[in-house]
């Protein structure tokens, strides 16, 4: 039996332990997919159909306790093809992950934002009928300004309200041609104009604020002290990263090739490149946040440089910002990070995939 196990492990090439040397890392992580559960999410409200989802999925769920509203199932069984996944009633999301957004301690009204949304969250929204006050762009996290609410701005003259006029009804994803080409018409316009391409609105709810702007107040402009009034009550960056703390995703280089790996988690190069982009994004999302708000960081690596060097680097610039104890943690199943305050998820530990989190407050000095 024990050879069985240990001929079931992935044979990871030397630079890869080497790296995972350098930060600490244990390499049986990398042996625990067998052994760490599939999560999935019920869609809120539906708590008492537990039993229909059961006899649809063909298996009892697993209640997560240290995290609310969480399911787990032995990692191979498949819900893709069941009527509860289909129907939108779960959905699959690791632990980690959903605990990263319980870190936010979102309530009813709070203006949120996820700058690094992917780029299938508009099925998603409209999959699970979740979207009523949301609004989706596409747009270069690094530099996305828009506020969450409608604010009045000066009244501009007839011949620019006529100019930049585009008032936005109720959504839908057949627009008419003569609306969408006008559309594209003022973005290349704005696009010639500024140099920069205005963020695509590709989604909005009928409660999110939209139906009814005229496209200038939709992108207009602030200060960045302004924020402090206007932004967001929380913030969700979950950025971009070599994605080495995902288990599953590490064991395709098996099928993939480990050159890829090389190219893609060791490169010191593409690694640099990303600390920059992480470091940008977490200062971005924090630029829009308002005084007194809260701001999450995560990545699904377990490397140093991803996260406790890029939240050293963050504070180290911005005074304002305050790593803040995350409450729900005491009775999480995770490590402290090498920062105060942070946090690590990993199979070993928390049998979870990967993943780094950390809290920020915004005060006002």
């Amino acid at each position: 039996m024990e050879e069985e196990e240990e001929a079931s492990k992935p044979a990871l090439p030397d630079a890869f332990l080497d790296f995972l040397k350098e930060n600490g890392l244990d390499p049986s992580i990398y042996s625990e997919s067998h052994s760490t559960p599939r999560y999935i999410r019920l869609k809120p409200g539906l708590e008492a159909r537990i039993e229909e989802i059961e006899a649809e999925i063909k298996w009892k769920l697993e209640e997560v306790e240290w995290l609310p509203g969480f399911y787990a199932l032995p990692p191979d069984v498949q819900i893709a093809n069941s009527n509860a996944y289909r129907e939108g009633k779960i959905y699959g999301i690791d632990a980690a992950s959903g605990a990263a957004v319980s870190a936010l301690d979102i309530s009813a009204g709070d203006h949120v934002l996820d700058l690094c949304a992917a780029p299938a969250c508009r099925t998603m929204l409209q999959k699970y009928a979740l979207g009523n006050r949301c609004r989706l762009f596409v747009a270069d996290g690094t530099n996305f300004s828009l506020i969450p609410r409608r604010v009045h701005s000066d009244p501009k003259s007839c011949e620019s309200a006529l100019e930049e006029n585009l008032t936005f009804k109720e959504w839908t994803s057949r627009r008419p041609w003569k609306e969408r080409k006008q559309a594209a018409r003022i973005r290349k316009s704005d696009a010639v104009r500024s140099g920069n391409q205005l963020p695509d609105l590709i989604y909005y709810g009928c409660h999110s604020g939209v139906v009814g702007l005229t496209k200038s107040e939709l992108y207009q402009t602030f200060r960045d002290d302004e924020y402090l009034s206007y932004g967001y009550d929380k913030v969700l960056v979950d950025a971009e990263c070599t994605h080495d703390g995902s288990i599953k995703h590490v064991q395709k280089f098996e099928q993939w090739g480990w050159e890829t790996l090389q190219r893609r988690v060791l490169d010191a190069e593409r690694s640099d490149s990303l600390t920059v982009l992480q470091l940008k994004l977490l200062t971005n999302g924090f630029r829009l946040l308002k005084a007194g708000g809260i701001l999450v960081y995560s990545t699904c690596s377990l490397t140093v440089a991803q996260n406790e060097d890029v939240v050293k680097q963050f504070l180290e610039g911005h005074p304002c910002a305050e790593l803040q104890v995350i409450d729900a943690a005491e009775n999480w199943p995770c490590k402290n990070g090498r920062v105060p305050n942070t946090l690590r998820f990993d199979p070993l530990t928390s049998k979870t995939s990967g993943l780094f989190v950390a809290k920020f407050s915004k005060l006002t000095i």
